[in-house]
Order: structure tokens, then sequence, then C-alpha cells
């Protein structure tokens, strides 16, 4: 491993070294997940070297870390010629075993085998769901990426393909001098979630799916849109080599190497023997395709010997050695039966479809969800229309779009052609311009996937407010929708019983009521999650319990009952703001609920405040009044605050509108980060707030000061540009004291 140098040397070997560092750290984050040093040692050389950089432009190289993120908007893609074409494999449709078998036998029969002579060996390994890319390096370096195109000529993108991690810009060991890499660029599960997550709550288009998302991110003309992509790639093969002498001289071998070599290689791979040990890895594959962390729709299997390869060849411009065995889609199409509305958690208000059952992802699926009401008024989807359903290992299936008028037609084949109709919809969708590049100005917005011809007699579009008539269908309680909000949601937060369980859990939890014992699993049997009724259904039923109901629950035994019991006779003696902050009303935590405490100074006072005297409070702007307005303004709320004055649960109030003393942080606003030697994160805000300062939860010009611990990230960062003063956890101890810094 490269070390970092303590000592001040000539800026180029410095500049050196920490590029070799910078490269060593972003292999191990980004390649093998198991990173050495933390985020901001990583980002404190980083910029080291760009100040470097900066300092003498003539040490900045081609492959220097810095240059990940470069360059300016293209006009256009410069056309690239493969100098080994990039040939496609044939596909076998047949996803039994016997597609395994029919492969095997065609490779015996045309290496002239017998049945005497010994199992084949292949190499079997995944087939991934993104896009093809060829990485060229020369002398070790990334000098240029190209699309697959039609095989022959494809289109550089070499400034994208910068921006993903996972490909390294020097490659290392004993790499040839020159290598052209051949692998796919593709996006996680995860990180695709939460890329549409994102799109959604900006109140824009989501995509398709990630190989739709992968790909348009590799075509973006503006590298800075691609780096806002989380994108990842695997290195399967090869295409131009020179000058490696020691080649290996099997697929595997050459893979081995590559992984050697830095590059990231899918561990999920082996050495099969013969047909027999083909169908155990699809059939393997299978079984955890689930389980994987990005899509797959196949596997692929190689002849495993080069030399063999060598003497199969190719036939039409496929190579006989080599063959993709597919798994049933993760896309199809049904009919959308119906559009109802669950309630989340939270309150969140969900639009679900009801589905004409179709098998998907290796199961049955009945019901998508639609996310919310804008979404599903940006796809267009409504009752009686043909959906594409999308369904890839946990994630919850959901509707990808309606089937538009150019794939109507191979839609009337019926099942025979489910395939033509699923793969012409998704054409057409994945043809619309990516949201990015309309957003950035660098495509137009496209003519929508489907008319009105293409369904005539549709209903009108969705409207969540008017299918519910603005009531919640959990409790009754109004449903209501902030502005800027893509959400919908129930303002009966300690009534609904579908938020019964987080209501309690915030309501328990240690800067609330503090109520030591209140599980995860013991409130689901309190709630009655499951078949068994609720003993809980608001919150003053915590303190109704006794003995006997709590002793027989799963978990519970005498002693924890006990120690619950007290728990709960504890935390009847409170603060206003603990039972504010409780509450659960959303946008009031717990800062907020203290200045709500300090301002009003009783329950009876906040419950009955406008928004005008609500703006009045610190830090509370329109979002924050309306939210606590319309809380109150439920009138089961404010019954829920009755009852558990009822059950005993007190506070101390007092006239409201106190100052505190001045102190000698008043008016300052001062941010902690990281982790302090001895001080947690609330007990440094509770220093800073005792002193008459603001514990503030970012960094702008508007911060006095910045209090660093160990691993402090992105908030030290910008405290340096800023010029923003640093302290440690002794510098801010004095801070409060005296309202100096000793030196």
């Amino acid at each position: 491993m490269p070390t970092s140098s303590s000592k001040k040397t000539d800026p180029a070997v410095r500049a050196a070294e920490l590029r070799a560092l910078l490269h060593h750290h972003a292999h191990r984050y980004y390649v093998l997940d198991a990173p050495e040093i933390p985020d901001a040692e990583y980002d404190r050389l980083f910029a080291e070297l760009q100040a470097l950089e900066e300092a003498d432009p003539g040490l900045r190289t081609p492959d220097s870390p810095t240059q990940r993120v470069i360059g300016q908007v293209l006009p256009g893609f410069v056309p690239v010629r493969h100098r080994v074409p990039m040939l496609s494999i044939r596909t076998e449709t047949d996803t039994t075993a016997e597609g395994a078998r029919a492969f095997d036998a065609r490779v015996r029969r045309e290496l002239a085998l017998t049945e005497a002579d010994p199992p084949v060996a292949y190499v079997a390994e995944l087939k991934f769901d993104g896009l093809a890319l060829s990485l060229r390096y020369e002398a070790g370096v990334l000098v240029q990426a190209a699309t697959r195109g039609d095989g022959e000529t494809g289109e550089d993108v070499t400034q994208n393909i910068r921006t993903i991690g996972q490909i390294p810009l020097r490659l290392t060991g004993d790499a040839p001098p020159v290598l052209e890499v051949r692998g796919e660029v593709y996006m996680r599960r995860d990180a695709f979630e939460r890329l549409n997550e994102r799109q959604r709550e900006a109140g824009e288009k989501t995509f398709v799916n990630p190989r739709n998302a992968a790909a348009g991110a590799v075509r973006q003309l503006d590298p800075a849109i691609a780096a806002r992509r989380p994108l990842s790639f695997f290195a399967y093969g090869w295409g131009e080599v020179a000058g490696w002498e020691d080649m290996p001289p099997t697929q595997s071998g050459v893979l081995d190497a590559l992984q050697r070599f830095g590059l990231p290689v899918s561990a999920e791979r082996v050495v099969a023997q013969g047909a027999d040990g083909l169908i155990e890895f699809h059939a393997r594959i299978a079984a955890a395709r689930d389980t994987l962390p990005f899509d797959i729709d196949g596997v692929v299997y190689k002849v495993n010997d080069l030399a063999l390869q060598q003497r199969l060849g190719y036939v039409t411009r496929e190579p006989r050695w080599a063959v993709a065995h597919k798994y049933p889609a993760q896309e199809q199409v049904t009919t959308l039966r119906d559009i109802d509305v669950q309630v989340g958690r939270t309150g969140k208000l969900t639009p679900v479809a009801r589905l004409e059952p179709v098998f998907v992802g290796g199961t049955t699926v009945t019901n998508a969800t639609l996310h919310n009401e804008d979404e599903t008024r940006r796809k267009d989807v409504r009752v009686g229309d043909r959906v594409i359903v999308r369904r890839a290992g946990d994630v919850i299936p959901e509707i990808v779009g309606v089937v538009p008028r150019a794939a109507l037609a191979a839609d009337q084949a019926g099942a025979a052609g489910a395939d033509a109709v699923r793969e012409a919809a998704l054409d057409v969708l994945e043809a619309q311009p990516d949201p990015a590049a309309v957003a950035e100005g660098t495509a137009v917005e496209a003519v929508p996937a489907v008319n009105p011809n293409d369904y005539p007699g549709r209903p009108e579009p969705f409207d969540l407010y008017k299918k519910l008539g603005g009531r919640c269908p959990a409790c009754g309680s109004d449903i209501v929708r902030e502005e800027g909000e893509v959400n919908w949601r129930c303002s009966g937060g300690l009534f609904c019983p579908a938020q019964r369980k987080e209501a309690v859990l915030h309501f328990a939890s240690r800067r609330a009521m503090d109520i030591e014992g209140l599980g995860d699993r013991i409130v689901e049997q309190l709630v009655g999650e499951g078949d068994a009724p609720p003993l809980v259904r608001t919150l003053p039923d915590l303190y109704k319990l006794g003995f006997t109901s709590l002793v027989v629950l799963e978990r519970m035994a005498e002693k924890s009952a006990q120690n619950l019991l007290k728990a709960l006779e504890d935390s009847k003696k409170t603060t206003l703001s603990r039972f504010i902050y409780g509450l659960g009303i959303r946008h009031v935590g717990e800062r907020t609920a203290r200045d709500l405490a300090a301002h009003f100074g009783s329950m009876d006072r906040l419950i009955a405040a406008s928004e005008e005297a609500l703006l009045q409070v610190h830090d509370v702007g329109p979002v924050v009044a309306q939210s606590i307005r319309t809380f109150f303004d439920q009138p089961h709320n404010v019954e829920v605050v009755e009852q558990l004055r009822a059950a005993g649960v007190t506070w101390e109030e007092h006239e409201g509108r106190q100052e505190a003393p001045p102190g000698p942080l008043a008016g300052k606003t001062v941010v902690v980060t990281g982790t302090l030697p001895t001080l947690t994160r609330e007990q440094a805000e509770a220093l800073i707030e005792g002193a008459g300062g603001k514990a503030g939860k970012s960094v702008s010009k508007k911060t006095a000061y910045v209090v660093a611990g160990a691993e402090a990230g992105s908030k030290l960062m910008k405290a340096q540009e800023l010029n923003i003063p640093v302290l440690n956890e002794d510098e801010l101890k004095a801070l409060v004291e005296t309202g100096d810094v000793k030196e």
C-alpha cells in the first residue's frame, strides 16, 4: 500500500505520491468495498493534490483523480472505430436446463468430441443488464472509452466514464502496454431507487429501469450530469491487446488478471465442467437472482480454453464458443384494473395499482406502487390501460408506463406475443429523452409516449383528493399536501391506525418521553400488527397497560414487564418541550419543540395559537406554522393530548415568551461536526444553546464557528472554504464559558 509522507517534498514527487495514494484508496472503496481511511482523510488528500495542480498545472496528469469530472458540454459524440469488433453473442431463450445442454452439445459437435472425451471446461458468469463499453488503456492509463454502437463503430464517452469511481484511471501491476477492456456499465438497484426517488421529489420524470438510467447517463453531453448518476462497472472481456507476453491461456485466467490490474470483475463466476456444471450454475444464480444488488437477465457460458475458442471461431458474427442463457423477464405487460390509496406509517398516501395477475420477476404480481399522484399523472396511468410492470429482486413492483400505440398491435397476439409487446413498449418509453438532459437544455421534451387515441374512452386523470373525498381512508382525518410537496399525507398522526406503530415509537423515544423498554418488537405486539387485537390504539392507552397484559407478550419476562411499567410511570413527569416533540408533529424537531415551549409556556396556548402567532416563534416559518396548525385543527389530536393529561402526564408550565439570558454566544450560530473526544453531539449542542447560541445543522456565511471532531467531513471543508473559525472540543468549552477561545 502507498504511504503518505509527512515531510515537505518536491511538489512533483508529492503529487505523484498523492496520486498513488488516492488511486489505492479509491480501489479499496469502490471496487473492494473495504475502505482503509475515513472519507474526510480521502477528501484532505484530494484537496492537497488539487492545490498542488492549481499552483502548477504542469503537475496535472491524465490519470490524476482530480480529472474525473472535467470537460465542457459537447456538441455531439465523436465516432470511434473499434480495432477489434464488439460482437454480440447468441441468446438461448430456453430458460430450462435444456438450454445449457443444447449449447454444450453444439460445442462438442463442432470440436468433434465423442462421449468418451472428457467434459468441456466453461467459464460461467452473469449477464449484466447494462450498457456494453470498451475501455482503452495505453501504458496503463485510460485514454478512451467507447460505447458498443453497431459493433464496428461506437461513440467516444471518455469524459463521462471518467466519473465512474470503479473504473481505474491507471491500471496497477504488470498491465500490458495496450489493453482494451470490455465490460458493462450498470446501476445498482438501491442506487436506481434513490435516483428515482430524487426525481419524484423534484417533480421530474423517473427512469424506466436501471439499464435505461445507466445508458442515459453514459450518453450525456454534459459530464457534470453523468457525475451525478450512481454508475458502476464490471469487466468481462477484452478487445485489442498488445505486448502481453504472458497472457493467460484461459478465459478465467484473463479475468483474474484483469482483477489484478485493478478492474472490478464480478465474483459470481465459476469454471464449470460440461453441461451439468452449466446447469448447476444457471439454477444457483436463478435462486439467488433476487438477492443480487443489480439486475441480470441471464448468465453467459464461454469455452474456457482460448485455443479452443480460436478453433471454434464465429458464425454470422457470433462466436460459436459463447452463449447467453436467459431468465424470465423482469418487466411484463398486464391490465390495470383499479387504483386504490394506501396510508403509510408516517401518513404518506400512496396510489396503488390493482392489476390483472401477471408472473414477473419470479412471482405473481397483483399490486404495484404508483408512488404519488404527480407521478401517476406524469405517466398518464388510468384504469383499463395496458401497462408495463417491473419487479426486480426485493424492490416493490411498480408500473413503468402505459403500453403506447406503437406496441399495441403486438399486444393483440396475446401470450405468444408477450415478449414482442414488452420489448416494443420499452423501446418507445426508453426513446424518451433523458430528463436531466431536458432540464439542462441539451435535449428537447418528447412527444408523450401515450396519446388519447391509444385508449379511446379512458377515464379522467387520477385525482387522489377527489377519490378520497379529502379524507384519510384509514381514520377519516383531513388529507393535506404542503406547497412544493409531491405527497399527500394524513393529518391524524396520533389517531390514525395506519400510523399507530410509528406514533408510539416516536412518543417513547429517548429524546421524547424516554420510555425505556418500548422497542420495535414490543410495540408491534401492542399495536396489534398481524392478527392480534391491539392493546394500544392511541397514546393514552400506554398508561392503561397492566402487568398481566404485558407479561404474556413475546420476549417479555416478569422483570421486563415490571421495568416497562416503571418506565411508563416515570415518563409521566416530563418537560413541555419533550412532550411537544413526542407528539410527532410534522416538521417539529427537538429544537423547534424547545422554541415553542419557551415562547408559549403552556400547551393550551400552543394549541390555540394562530399561524400568525406561530410565525413569531424563533425559526418557525410558514411551512412549520401551517403544519402545527393543521395538526391541532384535528379534534382527535387535541383529544389525545387531553387524555394524556388525564392519565397523569405532567410538565411545568410558565407564562411563556421568557427571554433566555443573553449568554456569551447570543446571536451566534455554531455547527458541530464529526466525533468529539468526550461530548456527544447532543451534549455539545446543549452547551451552545445554554450559552445563548444556536446549534446550526449546516454551514453558511452566517455560521460563527464550526466545532470539528474526528472524521469531520463536508461541513469542515465548507468552513475552510468560507474561512470560518474551526474549534476543537476544549476551545468550544472555553467559548461557552467566556465567549472567547483560549490560545
